[in-house]
């Protein structure tokens, strides 16, 4: 059994949000320290390694800081360590996202792209993971065990992943599995000392914060393996391993200045976040940010988007409100949180300090969001892919945020929000664009329309169809797309089936539908008829109108 005094530490290389698990680490009344020297790897009695993005960033980073030996020293030495996604990979012997990049080698095994076939890449979502070994050596023996519900479904958002198969000595070393589509991987190891997961924890409620607690509070030591552990025997095979992922319910709440400067919540009526004139002409205002976000957490969302609508360019960058917002958020939420508006390139006022869109998306990362969502830049990045492929040139420069992020971060932290509209024709030889055929006839009876891209809050139309926008960004490294719908917007008359539909056929990444939901039912018709990942709303969440629990 662990005791109070132990040291806990936390491994960070500059991934991404670990402010999540430092708050996740502090609501189950412990504290943690950040390792910030190889010299402080001899004071820690624990470690917990998170990690997010690339493979090959995360081993370059170790390897910078001087951390590779004295990791490899702590491991060696008996005392418990933590990996987390990322953390739990960079283990394991190497990885296909960077083949030329060498992993840690402390467990066996190669991680592998996901096939996406037959599904979408990312795995990104809530899934089950099953114990594989019929009986631990360590609970036989009284021991601690990592506390994974039979039941529970845990956060993953990964490309990349380390396939079960059950044999050999797989289970010496894995823990429990999951299915995803027609592939089964590995989703925890426990090798002696060794710990890791490939979901989150620290992002998965309650069943998270369980776990976490159960590695901070006991020693998780495997013993060696006993016999019967040896071989297969009572072990499950990858064909045993149930699939457990569920739709995605998210809640996004659309953030701006009111006409006081307070900070508020509001929704609008195809994009109008104003009240009509009778009515005084005033911003609509649902709540304070926080507020409405712990209450979803509290009614089940499994995320939480904040999409800023206001620019705040009248001040430094550091000081704005949606900072704050991210970091008390976070404090107390423990889904993934994202954050959408002003991810790009930025100068203070001052003309002093000059902000990449790598530096916005890694504050935001640093005070609590777990992605970011990149609108109108999204559009301008895919009009300049489509200019280069048609100059012949390489699109993929990495010139643009997209690709800069993902490379960083992984491809999983950048959505991509569409703000499309429909432009009825004739026919599809009227338009150059991607068009689709409609079951609701334009104003002069046209049965065909092609979907416009907008930018600037769907105030400026663009020369850019959907199916443009989102392929290119796919290309770019994008790992989901949040798909909107000017027609639909505030309207409670439920999704636009024929672009969602469009939209899921042209990628194979993860789509969030988004716009129009008024009741249930258009939440379960939308991922019967198009097989969305995930489903979002607002106004009716904000008004109560639909309950979180009744759609999930």
């Amino acid at each position: 059994m662990a005791t109070s005094n132990q040291k806990l530490y936390l491994l960070d290389y500059g991934a991404g949000n670990v402010r999540s698990l430092l708050n996740a680490v502090e609501k189950l009344g412990h504290t943690i320290e950040y390792i910030r020297s190889a010299s402080d790897f001899d004071k820690a009695d624990k470690i917990i390694f998170p990690g997010v993005g690339a493979f090959g960033y995360a081993m370059k980073a170790l390897r910078e800081k001087g951390f590779v030996e004295p990791l490899r020293a702590f491991v060696e030495s008996g005392r418990p360590i933590m990996g987390i996604c990322v953390g739990m990979q960079v283990m394991l012997e190497g990885s296909d996202e960077s083949p030329d990049e060498p992993g840690l080698a402390i467990l066996e095994g190669r991680v592998r792209l996901f096939d996406n076939t037959a599904k979408a890449v990312p795995h990104m979502g809530w899934n089950g993971a099953q114990v594989v070994h019929g009986a631990s050596g360590a609970a036989a023996a009284g021991g601690a065990v990592p506390c994974i519900g039979k039941d529970a479904r845990y956060y993953f958002v990964h490309s990349y992943g380390l396939a079960y198969t059950g044999q050999a000595s797989q289970p010496q070393t894995v823990h429990t599995a999951t299915r995803y589509g027609d592939e089964t991987i590995v989703s925890s190891v426990w090798k002696r000392n060794v710990f890791g997961t490939q979901f989150h924890p620290e992002k998965s409620g309650t069943a998270g914060l369980a776990l976490l607690r159960s590695f901070i509070e006991t020693d998780l030591i495997r013993p060696s393996p006993s016999p019967q552990e040896t071989g297969s025997a009572g072990v499950l095979l990858p064909r045993d391993i149930r699939d457990s992922l569920s739709v995605r319910v998210i809640a996004c709440l659309d953030v701006r200045a009111n006409d006081q400067g307070d900070l508020v919540v509001t929704k609008g009526d195809q994009y109008d976040v104003r009240v009509s004139a009778s009515e005084g002409g005033h911003v609509r205002n649902l709540g304070k940010p926080v507020d409405l976000a712990t209450r979803y957490y509290a009614e089940g969302a499994d995320e939480i988007a904040f999409l800023n609508i206001t620019s705040f360019r009248n001040m430094p960058f550091r000081d704005t409100p949606m900072l704050e917002v991210l970091r008390q958020a976070s404090r107390c939420i423990f889904v993934p949180l994202t954050i959408g508006g002003g991810v790009r390139d930025i100068v203070d006022p001052d003309g002093l300090h000059k902000w990449t869109a790598v530096d916005v998306a890694g504050e935001y990362f640093r005070s609590g969001a777990d992605k970011v969502s990149i609108g109108s830049d999204a559009v301008y990045a895919a009009e300049r892919y489509w200019s280069r492929v048609a100059e012949g040139l390489d699109p993929l420069d990495g010139s643009t945020a997209i690709e800069q992020i993902a490379e960083r971060y992984g491809r999983q932290a950048v959505v991509i929000s569409v703000d499309p509209r429909r432009v009825y024709v004739a026919s599809p030889e009227s338009t150059a664009h991607h068009t689709v055929k409609t079951t609701i006839p334009g104003p002069n009876g046209e049965l065909y329309c092609w979907y416009q891209c907008t930018v600037k809050g769907g105030r400026e139309g663009r020369d850019t169809d959907v199916r443009q926008l989102v392929t290119a960004c796919a290309a770019l490294g994008a790992g989901e797309i949040l798909l909107n719908c000017m027609d639909r917007d505030g309207t409670n008359s439920g999704y636009d089936l024929e672009l969602i539909a469009d939209v899921k056929g042209a990628v194979s990444i993860p789509v969030i539908a988004s716009s129009g939901a008024g009741a249930p039912d258009h939440f379960s018709e939308v991922v019967d008829k198009t097989g969305v990942e995930a489903v979002l709303a607002a106004g009716i969440f904000h008004r109560r109108e639909v309950p979180i629990s009744a759609v999930k």
